[in-house]
């Protein structure tokens, strides 16, 4: 040997040297630190879940870093064509390729499942990260993990305790509770307000200011990370769509409503479904007193004007420009940022209009910039000549609540001789609650626990994701017209099918008739659903099944409030949940107030037990966790609107009406699996 390094081994020095400086998927982290968690090897827990996390929050970075610089780099010019549209399009999509393989090597095309994706948006690794913790002995790190899951999780009632209980340790402070996913933008806004209540308005703008730098740059990194793959639910867009230009126009309208929504999701907190009221215009409103109060008036004008862009010829606002010109002799301009801000969030409305018509989807453009809630004139700028004025706080305002429905009776008849009330509104510490036992009996409830057994798919209503609450249990599901249609293929006994056809149409009559409605209650969604405990998963657990929610509302512990707006599904009225067995351990259905954490009622499910509720936010409601075993139940929801009737069911009730005219309830008979329902 004459010393010299044969080139092959210095490649593969190179080679494995290059493997290790890349990041490790953030999934098969995730999975190794779960693993270890239910082997007890707790500091193998903390190092994979701590590098999943950082590789996840790499993989985003890097996602968005390479999309702007490649997007920088290969701008659309004013000479456009079909074919230089292309070339750029292909030259970006692989600088693309190349800037993200040189960060993430062969992770750039590793497929991430749903169920990991919406864990890490949930912060679950940092329940797992806080029990791993607490086992090490480290209760400072621990507190911060669970505070940081806690934001995001507000209804989680064990961890609202831990808390509590980190609170009382020796040596822990209070900034040991951070959270580790907090966002910058937010943060700064929640800064800002604390100065401006304490009247240091200095401190208060300087923090605003950089809380808008900090909201336009999420906003930029928001929309880049919009141009990933698309989900074209509801039809297979390959097939869907035969042209070049048609598919290149779905895919382009489903990247634009991400970006459109991205005001959405960067004025939302974590954890909450409605974002807060009026985000990005409360910059500019606090921004123009606080100049006005530090005699900055040019300043002042320039965000009042700012704000105007938003509400246009809003009264107060319009006294308060008027009052600025009248003491500076002059006029002034918005600030350009915000004002192109808006020109391009209203190109992209139009575009968005025309998108969605081409693929027969609806399209509503959300109310982004309301004013409403409370924000009475005694909190304005006055156009007295002192210009004194006194501002409620984001904290202190009122905001409308729900109104709960008019002239709400209950107590009336139950119909059938078996039923049995066992508690009421009263004694179950609320209102428009029933809880009612004997509504079937223990032959229809084995029917319907064989029928769930072989008609019920995975994931099935919670979009194909098999653990859509919590990753300890599996859900379960199937429709009412699902299952008749296993029956009509003879996959099941028919009987057993018009079974749960019938025992839903029971619940319904049930319950019109207990709160003594004064319309018909309509079905709006059908659902058997079973939700079973994951074997290896229970220790240490102290999540909930199903956390705690209002049916048709967006809950706001910290408000205490249940916002009525869209995604929640606002047209629902009544709901009833209808078991059909009882032999698993956990799972009781609790009721609270709306801090999702006083449980003023608690229900044990069993066979033929059903609690039933109105579906607003006076019903808080929640599942604990099935530790043990499998719980099935019929979920039904109501409503007394005509036009939000569930399609599935009226489609169910042709059938039924078809198969009761032509007598074909007999199971003897031959079906054509191939017809149609």
């Amino acid at each position: 040997m004459d010393g010299t390094i044969a080139p092959a081994a210095v490649l593969s020095v190179v080679l494995l040297s290059v493997s290790a400086a890349l990041l490790q998927p953030y999934d098969l982290l995730y999975d190794s630190a779960v693993q270890a968690f239910y082997n007890s090897d707790y500091e193998k827990v903390v190092r994979d879940m701590e590098g999943a996390l950082s590789s996840h929050r790499e993989v985003r970075r890097t996602k968005v870093r390479c999309r702007l610089r490649c997007q920088d780099q290969f701008p659309f010019d004013e000479a456009f064509s079909d074919l230089r549209f292309f070339d750029v399009v292909l030259r970006r999509a692989a600088c693309m390729n190349r800037c993200i393989e040189e960060k993430l090597g062969t992770q750039s095309r590793h497929k991430v499942s749903e169920d990991v994706v919406q864990d890490f948006n949930r912060r679950i690794p940092y329940n797992f990260l806080q029990m791993a913790y607490q086992k090490l002995n480290q209760p400072d790190k621990a507190a911060a993990a669970a505070h940081t899951y806690f934001q995001a999780n507000p209804e989680h009632v064990e961890m609202g305790q831990d808390l509590e209980q980190y609170k009382d340790l020796k040596g822990i402070k209070e900034e040991h509770f951070v959270d580790q996913e907090a966002r910058p933008h937010q943060c700064f806004f929640t800064a800002a307000g604390k100065l401006y209540d304490k009247g240091d308005y200095d401190g208060a703008i300087a923090s605003f200011e950089e809380a808008l730098v900090e909201y336009y740059k999420a906003d930029e990194e928001c929309r880049a990370l919009c141009q990933g793959p698309q989900k074209f639910e509801d039809h297979d867009h390959l097939r869907y769509r035969y042209s070049l230009h048609e598919l290149v126009s779905d895919h382009f309208t489903q990247v634009l409503h991400c970006e459109h929504e991205c005001v959405r999701y960067l004025a939302t907190r974590p954890g909450r479904l409605s974002p807060m009221e009026n985000y990005l215009p409360l910059h500019y409103d606090y921004l123009q007193f606080a100049y006005f109060k530090v005699d900055k008036l040019e300043e002042a004008l320039q965000c009042a004007l700012t704000y105007l862009l938003f509400h246009e010829g809003e009264e107060f606002m319009t006294d308060n420009v008027d009052y600025y010109r009248g003491v500076l002799g002059h006029d002034g301009k918005p600030q350009e940022k915000a004002a192109w801000y808006l020109r391009r969030h209203k190109q992209e409305l139009e575009l968005l209009l025309i998108g969605s018509t081409i693929m027969g989807a609806e399209f509503t453009e959300g109310n982004y910039w309301s004013s409403t809630g409370g924000r009475e004139d005694s909190n304005r700028i006055p156009s007295g000549t002192d210009g004194w004025m006194e501002y409620v706080p984001i904290s202190e305002k009122k905001n409308v609540t729900v109104a709960a429905p008019q002239q709400l009776k209950e107590g009336g008849p139950l119909l059938y001789d078996s039923v049995l009330l066992v508690q009421n509104s009263a004694a179950l510490n609320g209102r428009q609650r029933v809880l009612l036992d004997h509504v079937i009996s223990e032959e229809e409830c084995a029917e319907l626990r064989h029928l769930a057994h072989t008609v019920t798919l995975a994931g099935d209503g919670y979009k194909g994701r098999m653990s859509p609450h919590t990753p300890n249990e599996r859900f379960e599901g199937a429709t009412v017209l699902k299952t008749l249609q296993y029956g009509y293929e003879g996959r099941v006994p028919m009987k057993s099918a018009r079974l749960f056809y019938d025992v839903s149409e029971r619940a319904r009559r049930i319950v019109e008739s207990y709160f003594q409605l004064n319309s018909t209650l309509h079905f709006s969604y059908t659902h058997l659903v079973c939700r079973t405990a994951i074997t290896g998963q229970q220790d240490h657990r102290n999540d909930l099944s199903h956390p705690i929610h209002a049916d048709n509302c967006l809950l706001d512990p910290d408000a205490n409030e249940c916002w009525k707006e869209p995604p929640a599904y606002t047209y629902r009225d009544y709901s009833a949940l209808l078991y059909i067995n009882g032999d698993f351990d956990g799972g009781e259905f609790i009721f609270t107030e709306m801090d999702a954490k006083t449980v003023t009622a608690s229900v044990k499910p069993k066979c033929g037990r059903m609690v039933g509720f109105s579906s607003g936010g006076e019903n808080p409601h929640g599942v604990k966790a099935v530790t043990s075993g499998q719980r099935c139940a019929v979920a039904l929801w109501f409503t007394l609107d005509p036009l939000y009737r569930e399609l599935e069911r009226l489609q169910a009730d042709e059938v039924i009406h078809i198969l009761d005219t032509q007598s074909l309830w007999d199971q003897s008979l031959t079906i054509n699996p191939k017809d149609e329902l």
